[in-house]
């Protein structure tokens, strides 16, 4: 089965590594594999900063190493404005403030540890992206 000239056997190695890399990270340095808060940790200069920019440059590296040694193609660039991701952009930060983490925190771990939190945090974003797409999509006839 092919989705989009991607293997379907690719994304689900791509979760396990995910899986994997969140577990190791907990288990060697004690630290949850939270993005925003990563990132935030390494832009706002804490004291424990190396790991947080080689697991940034590793999240940019991965798929750039990947399309390019598998001569996979990249996906189609979206067709919409740049102030359309801006935009995007800024509530996703408003959002993981408010909720107090991003999906990677809430979903891959929160919910690999069982957490009630991160349960509810992720079906919260969920059910919210599924309701924006609807509308997106139906209601106001976008893309």
């Amino acid at each position: 089965m092919m989705i989009e000239n991607i293997p379907f056997g690719i994304p689900l190695i791509g979760g396990l590594l995910i899986g994997f890399s969140s577990v190791l990270l907990l288990l060697l340095l004690g630290r949850l594999a939270g993005i925003s808060g990563i990132v935030w940790g390494a832009v706002s200069a804490q004291p424990d900063n190396a790991w947080r920019w080689t697991f940034i440059v590793g999240l940019v590296a991965g798929p750039w190493l990947f399309h390019t040694l598998s001569a996979t193609p990249y996906p189609a660039p979206s067709p919409l404005e740049w102030w359309h991701a801006a935009i995007g952009g800024l509530l996703v930060g408003f959002g993981t403030n408010l909720g107090s983490g991003c999906t990677s925190g809430h979903g891959v771990c929160g919910i690999g540890r069982l957490s009630p939190r991160g349960f509810v945090a992720t079906l919260t974003f969920m059910a919210t992206g599924f309701i924006t797409v609807y509308v997106i999509r139906h209601v106001i006839g976008g893309l």
